[in-house]
């Protein structure tokens, strides 16, 4: 199956297509006219929400183009801490841009709690058919930034399924097979190849 990644991040598109990829699915990012999707994005209301959002918009911008029928995938993300409940959530990538990532250590050390979890959502439609995965890397917070792979979060997210690094001190291969996102895909990829579908 063709399927357009709906998202302005390229690493996000690399690591659906690790996953994908080997099933026989191609996946590409979703272009139209030059650009990459910007969607409005009802964060307030959790990740569900956003990526539920995200698919209407998508498909709305698909129509009367040569892309309408294909398939989209759209995701949202987002790393929450159990110190302080729902956040940073559905905000992460404001918060990271805002404070950074030495800030939101800082944040964190305001507690002994240093657990966490990074959740994924993806939904892919094809205008008729809709499936949802949800995806789920429980895990701690590091005391300060290791290693330079990977994106956002990352260089401070230790997972529990890990050997004590970071995500980014991993390589995208051993990152995709525990991660939030990974864990969504797979789950998505059992659905697409489900035979009772």
């Amino acid at each position: 199956m063709r399927i357009l990644f709906a998202t302005s991040n390229i690493n996000k598109i690399s690591e659906a297509a690790e996953i994908l990829g080997p099933l026989g699915h191609s996946v590409e990012g979703l272009i139209i006219d030059g650009n990459r999707p910007i969607f409005n994005e009802p964060k307030e209301l959790g990740l569900e929400a956003v990526t539920e959002s995200k698919i209407e918009q998508a498909l709305a911008l698909i129509e009367g183009t040569e892309f309408e029928g294909a398939a989209v995938l759209v995701e949202d993300s987002g790393v929450f801490t159990h110190a302080f409940e729902g956040w940073p959530g559905a905000n992460s990538a404001d918060v990271e841009e805002k404070i950074g990532l030495d800030g939101v250590l800082e944040r964190i050390s305001e507690s002994i709690n240093r657990g966490g979890e990074y959740r994924a959502v993806v939904i892919l439609s094809d205008g008729y058919n809709y499936w949802k995965a949800i995806g789920v890397c429980k895990g701690k917070f590091s005391e300060e930034k290791r290693g330079s792979n990977g994106f956002g979060y990352d260089p401070i997210f230790i997972p529990e399924e890990g050997d004590g690094r970071t995500f980014a001190e991993m390589e995208s291969s051993e990152k995709s097979s525990i991660s939030h996102r990974g864990v969504a895909m797979k789950s998505l990829s059992r659905l697409l190849s489900d035979p009772s579908r």
